[in-house]
């Protein structure tokens, strides 16, 4: 990166975080203060920390690099995001506020037990804490490429970083900076899809771009067909989509604290609804970005692999390293042909000449294949070369473009875009873990102790589960695409979750000892599932709420009743 590049980079995160930091030097004084800011948020910061708080740095990094690979199908996965939105608002918002709660799972203790509580705080744990791991690679990913440093070094500088300004000012920090860090992403953004649309050839404007990916088959926005091992349709995203959602924006304490900050719970529901209408867009616009993508590296030679570190470990050794250049060799040879054919498509278009459109299509396909197949030769040939190393591509894609095409400044900007949003993401779920563990594990055992020291406790909270987070990161190169890993990881847990609040909230007559078992066996039958079927992950949302819902109806029937609340 240019002088430039590192200017506006440090200038950018340095201003956040010193800005996010300044404004909340006394809001860690209470607990409440630490925890929830005071429960002083309006509506439209709640919606924006509900947003920053998704967007992590694997939505920038993998999201465009899917609908490259994939085109735009994924965004079936959000289609049943609005509808959960409304349902939150209308069933879950008003219980919690009532009950002025820390955390959701306080309230399972009010409705069931102990033991269900802690059950349900300790499997978002365990999830929450492995996703932020995912979180924090990411990000890490983007500077190890950039520099040539060593990624677990990145890892631990990127984590430090995080981890400073959340022990420093809890929830407000988190929430004020989110702030900034959401108008970095959008501006971004913004200014990425701009451009993609301006190097493409004169000829060929946006209109023209949609329409050599409509051909290419990458403007598959929906799908209606029905298929239980297709992870992106129509009905995935409308009923896995939407109990995923339900359970995350619901049940996760990482969005539930988002909104316990409010001053209200008018303010509250306006955040979530907010968080409806942008999201889906938004979404759009980042897929539409990684199509844009494609369309460019239509008309400019994309590299034999995006990722860059295993082509260069493989470059550096003598024996393979011939096989590689000829590799690139006939890749360029066949990209040729095939710009030539892609020029030659839009210009049918252009005349709208049927069979001239006809051919050129023909002759795209034959090119396309032939190069199919050299990639599928190069990735057993990487295997080869380099088989200790994963050469996935895909969260490389937009990453390649920004730094061998943006100009100066910009590759900075859109580097801050990567930071921003993983510092957003992993810092609200770093003060959620934080105020899990001490709210739902530590306070009941130590239920006499002072506010100043739940603060203590909760800042050293922040500290361990953050190191935690660091150390599954130096993990993630090992997973698949960064955007699917994460979304599968929250699906093995989040059924088993959700399962748990809608017996809290919707079956009175349940007690504690039949819900906690049912969701015992229903996380190990998850898990079970997910090992031996090929079952599309968005469904195991489905499986686990009603395994749950199904198996707590028998169990109070057989098994021994405990104490049962209510509420």
């Amino acid at each position: 990166m240019s002088a430039l590049d590192w200017l506006v980079l440090g200038g950018t995160l340095l201003f956040i975080v010193g800005y996010g930091t300044w404004r909340t030097r006394t809001a860690g004084r209470t607990l409440d203060g630490y925890l929830l800011g005071g429960r002083q948020a309006n509506w439209w910061g709640i919606g924006l920390s509900i947003i920053a708080t998704q967007a992590s740095a694997i939505t920038f990094l993998s999201t465009p690099g899917q609908a490259y690979d994939d085109g735009m199908r994924f965004i079936q996965f959000y289609f049943g995001l609005p509808v959960a939105m409304v349902l939150i608002a209308a069933v879950a918002v008003p219980i919690y506020h009532r009950l002025r709660v820390f955390t959701a799972y306080e309230y399972l203790e009010t409705r069931f037990d102990r033991r269900t509580r802690t059950l349900a705080a300790g499997l978002f744990l365990v999830q929450r804490g492995l996703s932020n791991g995912l979180s924090l690679y990411a990000p890490a990913l983007v500077l190890s490429a950039i520099l040539g440093w060593n990624i677990n070094l990145t890892v631990w500088l990127i984590g430090g970083l995080m981890i400073s300004y959340t022990v420093a000012g809890g929830t407000r920090a988190v929430a004020v900076t989110q702030q900034g860090q959401v108008a970095v992403i959008f501006t971004g953004m913004v200014v990425a899809g701009y451009l993609l649309v301006h190097y493409l050839p004169l000829n060929v404007g946006f209109s023209e771009a949609m329409q050599v990916a409509g051909n290419q088959g990458k403007l598959n926005l929906i799908d209606f067909t029905f298929d239980l091992t297709d992870r992106y349709n129509f009905w995935t995203g409308m009923t896995g989509g939407l109990f995923l959602a339900l359970s995350y924006f619901g049940t996760d304490q990482s969005q539930v604290q988002r909104y316990l900050a409010g001053r209200s719970i008018t303010e509250s529901r306006l955040g979530l609804l907010m968080n409806g209408l942008v999201k889906v867009p938004m979404q759009f616009g980042i897929l539409l970005i990684g199509v844009l993508l494609f369309v460019f590296y239509q008309f400019n030679q994309p590299p034999l692999t995006f990722n860059r570190p295993v082509r260069e470990q493989i470059a550096r050794q003598a024996e393979f390293a011939p096989q590689l250049q000829a590799l690139e060799q006939r890749h360029a040879s066949l990209f040729e042909g095939k710009r030539a054919a892609t020029e030659q498509v839009v210009a049918a278009l252009q005349q709208d000449n049927a069979g001239q459109l006809a051919a050129a299509q023909t002759q795209l396909e034959t090119a396309q294949t032939a190069i199919q197949e050299l990639r599928a030769e190069t990735k057993r040939f990487f295997k080869k070369a380099a088989p200790l190393v994963e050469a996935k591509d895909t969260d490389y894609v937009f990453l390649t473009f920004v730094l061998q095409y943006m100009p100066r400044g910009l590759v900075g900007l859109l580097i801050a875009v990567v930071l921003s949003a993983a510092m957003s993401s992993a810092a609200a779920g770093l003060n959620a873990l934080a105020s899990t563990t001490v709210i739902d594990l530590y306070k009941p055992a130590r239920p006499r102790s002072d506010e100043r020291h739940y603060v203590g406790v909760s800042r050293w909270a922040t500290i361990t589960w953050g190191v935690l987070g660091i150390a599954f990161a130096l993990y993630a190169a090992r997973l698949e695409n960064l955007i699917q890993a994460v979304n599968i990881l929250g699906s093995l847990f989040y059924g088993t979750i959700l399962g748990i609040f809608v017996v809290a909230f919707f079956m009175k007559k349940i007690g504690g000892n039949a819900v906690f078992w049912a969701a015992v066996v229903t996380q190990a039958v998850t898990f079970f599932l997910f090992q031996t079927t090929t079952i599309a992950y968005l469904w195991y949302n489905i499986i686990g709420c009603a395994l749950v819902m199904l198996l707590a109806t028998i169990g109070q029937q057989v098994l021994p009743r405990g104490p049962q609340v209510g509420r």
